[in-house]
């Protein structure tokens, strides 16, 4: 059974760091994109990152360029979330799922027809990262 949960949410102060932690089963990450995704309450469900599984090719949102890093562990069958210099604004319900469509990711259509999480399956429970002082 194709599963990925998430790990590594927690309470942090502004300025820190967490890692998040996307442990996949059998073998997604070599078949399928995976991207992170937030969602704050009462708000949709939006992509931050992406790394592609035909060469590693990475992708980050403007809001998160620069502060959040995604890799991959192919021993540990594992994709990473590393979040630095986080902000209130960061505080959200992060998730990771693959994208059924593509071994390669792109950069979201802005009318959300590709690259959206409509394209996304196997999702994880999600972890919760909350930013506050």
């Amino acid at each position: 059974q194709v599963q990925l949960v998430e790990s590594g949410g927690g309470l942090v102060q502004p300025g820190g760091s967490l890692r998040l932690s996307c442990a996949a089963s059998g073998s997604i990450l070599d078949d399928y994109a995976i991207g992170w995704f937030q969602q704050a309450p009462g708000k949709e469900r939006e992509g931050v990152s992406c790394i592609s599984a035909s060469d590693s090719s990475t992708y980050y949102s403007d809001s998160v360029k620069g502060r959040f890093t995604i890799s991959r562990d192919k021993a540990k069958n594992t994709v990473y979330l590393q979040i630095n210099s986080l902000k209130p604004e960061d505080t959200a319900v992060y998730y990771c799922a693959a994208n059924l469509m593509r071994r390669r990711c792109i950069i979201p259509s802005p009318d959300g027809r590709s690259g959206g999480a409509h394209e996304y399956a196997y999702w994880g429970q999600g972890t919760q990262v909350t930013v506050s002082a």
